[in-house]
C-alpha cells in the first residue's frame, strides 16, 4: 500500500445528508465520503492528472444536527427547508430530509503522483472543490489549503482536535454469534440505563441514581460507540429498469448495511492505516460495502461480512 497521504483540512460543507440510512440519523454515511472522494479522482483525471485514490479517513470537527426540541417535547424534529408556498398560499408538499452542517478532515491515500506533480494536483484540486462539488449532499463552503504528507506522526498533529471515525463490526459479530438478533445487537450497545440505589441507615434514606450503557467496558467498548451505515446489500438481480437514471449501466435495488463504529480522538492512533476506508465488493453475497483493513498477526486483511 502507497505512504503518500494527501490532507484536506477543515472542510465545511452545509446542508448536508443526515439521513445515513432508512433508521439513522446523524453523521453522513461512509458510502458518501468514499462516493465523494472517487469522484474527486474522477474529476481530476479528465483534467489530465492520472492520481489514484485508494482509501479514505474522515475525521469530525465539528457538527451540527438540524433538529429542534421545544419546551415539554419528548423528541426531536427535523428543522426542515421552507418551500415556496402554492398559488392559494398553502405550503405544498414535501420529503422531510435530515441535514447538517460539518467541518471534516479528509485523509486521502493516493498513488501515481510524483513529488513534481503535487503543486499541479492542489491547484486542480481547489479549483474542483471551489466549483460547486457536493459531499454528502451538501455545500462546500470552505477549506483550508491540501497538503501531502509522508510521515504520518507529522500528519497526526493537524487532525486534533478531532476524532476519527472507525469500524467497530466485531462488536456485532461477537453479539451475533451469542445468538441476538443484528437490530438488537445494535441497540445493545447503545441504550442507557438508569439505575437506582437505595441506602437506609436508622435516621434517613438516601436515594442515588447511575446511568450508563449495559455493556459500557466490555469487549472494549468503552469508547463513543454510534451506528453507522457502511455499504449496500444488493435484493435484486442486476438488470436494467425502466426509466433508470443511467441507460447503460444495469440496475439493482438494495437495501442499507448498518453496523457499529466509534469516533476516537486522532492522538490515539499509530498508523495511518487505522483510519483508513477502503470500498470492497462481496459479489457472492450482493456486498457493497465501505470497510476497513485490519491488522493480525503482522499481516493485512480485509475482513468479509458485515
Amino acid at each position: 500500500m502507497s505512504d503518500k497521504m494527501l490532507l484536506i483540512p477543515r472542510l465545511k460543507v452545509q446542508n448536508a445528508n443526515a439521513l445515513s440510512s432508512p433508521f439513522t440519523i446523524g453523521f453522513p454515511a461512509m458510502t458518501a465520503w468514499l462516493g465523494a472522494v472517487h469522484a474527486l479522482q474522477r474529476k481530476l483525471n479528465e483534467n489530465a492528472i492520472a492520481v489514484e485514490f485508494e482509501a479514505v479517513g474522515v475525521v469530525s470537527h465539528n457538527l451540527d444536527l438540524q433538529t429542534y426540541k421545544g419546551p415539554g417535547d419528548f423528541d426531536y424534529s427535523i428543522i426542515g427547508t421552507a418551500n415556496p408556498v402554492d398559488k392559494d398560499g398553502s405550503r405544498p408538499a414535501f420529503i422531510e430530509e435530515a441535514r447538517c452542517h460539518l467541518e471534516v478532515s479528509l485523509v486521502i491515500q493516493h498513488s501515481n503522483i510524483g513529488k513534481q506533480d503535487e503543486a499541479t494536483l492542489i491547484e486542480k484540486l481547489s479549483h474542483i472543490l471551489n466549483s460547486g462539488m457536493k459531499i454528502a449532499g451538501g455545500d462546500i463552503l470552505a477549506f483550508e489549503p491540501p497538503t501531502f504528507f509522508r510521515d504520518f506522526k507529522r500528519l497526526r498533529p493537524r487532525l486534533m482536535p478531532g476524532y476519527v471515525l472507525i469500524e467497530r463490526r466485531e462488536l456485532m459479530q461477537k453479539a451475533m454469534e451469542e445468538g441476538q438478533d443484528a437490530l438488537d445487537a445494535i441497540l445493545d450497545y447503545l441504550v442507557i440505563h438508569h439505575r437506582c440505589e437505595k441506602q437506609e441507615t436508622d435516621d434517613q434514606t438516601t436515594v442515588s441514581w447511575t446511568s450508563a450503557r449495559k455493556i459500557s467496558g466490555q469487549d472494549g467498548a468503552r469508547g463513543w460507540i454510534v451506528p453507522i451505515a457502511t455499504g449496500f446489500q444488493g435484493i435484486s438481480e442486476l438488470d436494467f429498469a425502466q426509466n433508470q437514471r443511467d441507460p447503460e449501466t444495469q440496475h439493482c435495488f438494495a437495501e442499507a448495511v448498518v453496523t457499529l463504529g466509534e469516533f476516537k480522538m486522532a492522538y490515539r492512533f499509530e498508523s495511518v492505516d487505522e483510519l483508513l476506508w477502503h470500498n470492497h465488493y462481496d459479489e457472492e453475497n450482493s456486498l457493497y460495502l465501505c470497510q476497513q483493513i485490519r491488522m493480525d498477526s503482522e499481516k493485512l486483511f480485509l475482513e468479509d461480512g458485515f
